[in-house]
Order: C-alpha cells, then structure tokens, then sequence
C-alpha cells in the first residue's frame, strides 16, 4: 500500500538510471515527490528511465559523483556505483573514488542543504563472512588487495564517512546494507547470478556456474528492496543504520540454476567452472533491525519474483539480439 508523505520533497537520486534507482524514482513519483535523476549512465542506462521522459515532476542530469553537484533539494539518497563484479572491476581506481568521492560530494551537499542523506551500502563489507547469517555487528572479514575491494573497501569507507559526518557535523543519515537482489531492469551483461542464469537460459546457452555451486545467496525481489529503502529514509532520526535489507530465505547457486531452467522451459546443460578469488561461500542477512526499527521484512517469494524477471528479460531479449 503506498504511503503519501506529509509534504512533496524535491529529492536527489543519485545512481537513479540503474537498476535500483529507476525503481526507487518510480516510487517517489508515485509518492507525489519532485525527483532529479543524477547519472553518468557508466552502467545505468536511458532504457530503464524511458517512461518518465515527459513526466513534469522528473528531470534527468548526467552527472558524474566524483565531482561536485551544486543542486537544491530536500533530501539525498546515494545510489552511485556499479555494484556487479564485471562493472566494477572494470576500472577498479574509478569505483574505489566513486564510492569515497562520491560519498564525499553527496556528505558536503547534505551538510550544506542540513537535509537527509541515505546511503546505499552493501552485504559485500561482510566480506567472506565467518558469521552466519551476517548481523549489522559483525565486522567482516574482507581481502583489502584483492580483485573485489575496490568496491568491498570502498562501500566499507563510505560508511565510515557516513558516520563521522554524523558524529561531527550532526548530519542525518541514513545507511542501508544491501543484499542479492534482482528483478525486471537488472542489466543483462552484468554478470549477477540472477540476469546471468536468465539471459543464459532463455537463450539455450549453457548455465555456468562457478565452483561446485554449493555456496549460498539470498536473494530480495526490488520492489521489496524499494520498500525498505522508503521505510528507512522515513524513520526516526535516532535510526541511522547501518540495516541490513535482504531477504533471508538461503539457496545454493545450483538451486537457484535449476529453478531458472524450470520455470523457463529451457533445456540448458550446467556447466561448471572456477571460482572466483574471494567469491563468498555464505551469505544471508539477519533482519531483526529491519524487522524491529522499520516493520520490514521481505514479501515477493523466489518463485514470483523470478518469473517476473524472465518475463521482463524474454520481452527484452529480441532487442538484445538485434543490436
């Protein structure tokens, strides 16, 4: 059920081209909220914020975060950064500043407007975790040279900034840690489980899978996701996070191969293949903060919230192959 806010914001979201981000601007429109979308579309795309092209409460800036934005508005939320191992190692020094710059430029613009700023954050500062499930106390046990810290160290010193902002400025924040989650707009080349096995089954391709395939995801359908972001950024001040938002229903990667091939009809072969450096064995949220500050907690089963995306990536599919 949608919830009007007391009054209409003008708010910023930064990353807002992307997967999550065109999600969260659908809801705050939806919300009666003016948005202005800040991308430098690096890994976000015009696809994913077509429809909004003509809506009066919408405006669109291409925008890089690592520089500074000089903009109005009533509150911030901090999307930037690629957040799939394909993008983000593609230029590992570029997501390592868009994580600490940018969360620099968005802290300064929050402490000068004195509005709330939340920040997308990630299940990735758990690292390989020795703590399962992972509990917004546990530390983390992160590689810090390593192929995946430029973004695992990056999002770890984004909070850092977010909390001595707080500590020192007084500043509002918000931190939200992010697990798997997918659904309609994911990218389709970004090399995430989800849009890998879909876009590989729906093509008869082989399904790879890394290792043996028995390490574990959880994995949160987006609008889901969206509904935690909203319920966080709408909570007390005394709430500043970090929260975990993930569902945390736990399946092998294999489980979930099997269960795309299912519900496609595709007669795709497993194939297996090395793990990655540094890939984690287990993850899955614990969300009795979620559950506890905000009253949240995931609703979309697997089952409904994967045929939702192959629906999405059979429609899109044929453009694909097109170009």
């Amino acid at each position: 059920m949608t919830r009007l806010y007391d009054s209409r914001k003008r708010i910023l979201v930064t990353g807002g081209a992307g997967f999550l981000g065109s999600h969260l601007i659908d809801r705050l429109l939806e919300q009666g909220h003016e948005v202005l979308c800040a991308d430098n579309l690096f890994t976000g795309t015009k696809r994913n914020i077509d429809h909004l092209h003509n809506h009066p409460r919408f405006e669109f800036l291409r925008h890089d975060v690592t520089f500074p934005l000089y903009v109005e508005v009533d509150e911030i939320y901090n999307l930037a950064c690629p957040a799939s191992p394909i993008h983000y190692q593609h230029d590992p020094v570029q997501t390592t500043k868009t994580s600490v710059h940018g969360a620099i430029n968005m802290l300064g613009l929050a402490k000068r407007l004195r509005c709330k700023v939340f920040q997308a954050s990630t299940s990735e500062v758990y690292g390989d975790p020795h703590v399962h499930p992972q509990p917004e106390t546990y530390w983390g046990n992160v590689n810090p040279v390593g192929l995946r810290s430029c973004y695992d160290e990056g999002k770890r010193c984004a909070e850092t900034l977010f909390f001595d902002y707080h500590r020192q400025h007084g500043l509002q924040i918000k931190v939200a840690r992010i697990f798997n989650t997918y659904g309609p707009r994911m990218h389709h080349a970004d090399g995430r489980v989800v849009s890998n096995f879909v876009v590989q089954a729906l093509r008869g391709a082989p399904i790879t899978i890394y290792g043996e395939g028995r390490q574990t995801r959880s994995f949160c359908y987006v609008d889901d996701l969206v509904e935690g972001f909203i319920r966080l950024m709408e909570s007390d001040d005394n709430v500043t996070g970090p929260v975990n938002l993930g569902n945390p229903g736990e399946f092998t990667i294999r489980e979930l191969a099997e269960q795309v091939i299912a519900q496609t009809g595709s007669r795709s072969e497993l194939v297996f293949g090395e793990l990655p450096q540094d890939d984690p064995k287990q993850r899955r949220p614990d969300i009795g903060q979620a559950k506890a500050k905000l009253g949240w907690e995931p609703q979309v089963p697997l089952e409904e919230g994967l045929a939702r995306t192959i629906t999405y990536f059979r429609d899109l599919l044929p453009e694909l192959e097109v170009a």
